[in-house]
């Protein structure tokens, strides 16, 4: 109930009124209490079953009225995790806004999870995941996929390390050094900690921090070091030391819809200036790679 509150904006009191009042309405009982929680009845389950059918007949609909306009305006809703919130968008932002100065792009940052989840549930209709943290959604056939970039991860490390005179680092070079740790996301920093257990450690964290700039700071006092996006590295001073991993890990970004509504021609123009977006991106890595050596 908390959940469902938090993601419509209302009270959990408001919620529960409206489950009430549907079940008195159908004259059947959908939820029940389980300790402190509730969970769905069979009836319960069968309707949600049904709401997803009449969800997605509503949004088939309103892609084919769209289709028909050839109108490339109103409204859309954009879910980007916080790498690309500050690369990719920017640039997708503007070009749209030259390109189709009738469409308004509302951009929300949510982690890729978060974001598939608000796409599931209508609301957001373009979602920017990685096939390193949403792993749910690669295999979901409600949704389409769109690729549009492949990052790297990086080890990053105080100037002076030892480990700044080798090109490359693996995982195990880092066992004994203390990290610093992005947990506003906990997703990515679980996929962290799992690929240093594969490596044969648990990493000790010296700092769990909710913000980039934090852990670039105990990484640049000689505190820490840290495994980062190349996305997030793209402007970062030269007085940290960034070093390719062995074997890379890397991930590739997507921008995922509804499945189908890329046929609307307001989301379908988003996704062009997005996958243009990606393209100077790549082309400015090359011309400016990270100082790895």
């Amino acid at each position: 109930m908390a959940a469902v509150a938090e993601a419509l904006l209302i009270s959990a009191s408001a919620v529960s009124q409206q489950v009430a009042l549907l079940e008195a309405e159908l004259d059947v009982k959908l939820i029940e209490r389980r300790g402190r929680g509730v969970t769905f009845t069979p009836a319960g389950l069968r309707l949600i079953g049904h709401a997803e059918k009449i969800f997605g007949l509503v949004e088939a609909a309103r892609t084919d009225l769209a289709e028909m306009k050839q109108a490339i305006s109103g409204e859309i809703r954009v879910a980007a995790f916080p790498s690309v919130a500050a690369t990719i968008i920017p640039c997708a932002l503007r070009l749209s806004r030259e390109r189709h100065p009738q469409l308004d792009v509302i951009l929300s940052a949510m982690e890729p999870s978060e974001g598939l989840a608000a796409l599931r549930a209508w609301q957001t209709d373009i979602a920017l995941i990685d096939d390193l943290t949403a792993i749910s959604g690669l295999s979901d056939e409600r949704v389409d996929r769109l690729f549009l970039y492949e990052d790297e991860l990086f080890a990053i490390l105080p100037s002076s390390h030892p480990l700044s005179a080798v090109e490359a680092v693996t995982l195990q070079d880092l066992r004994g050094e203390k990290w610093a740790l992005d947990v506003a996301s906990h997703v990515y920093s679980d996929v962290i900690r799992d690929r240093c257990r594969q490596a044969g450690f648990e990493p000790q964290v010296n700092g769990y921090c909710n913000d980039f700039e934090v852990g670039l700071s105990l990484i640049r006092a000689g505190c820490s070091i840290s495994v980062m996006p190349g996305l997030r590295l793209r402007h970062v001073e030269r007085d940290v030391c960034i070093r390719r991993l062995k074997p890379p890990i890397r991930r590739r970004i997507m921008a995922a819809v509804r499945a189908s509504e890329g046929r609307n021609p307001a989301i379908a123009a988003f996704l062009e200036v997005l996958q243009e977006a990606a393209g100077d991106l790549l082309n400015a890595r090359q011309d400016r790679p990270l100082p790895t050596r």
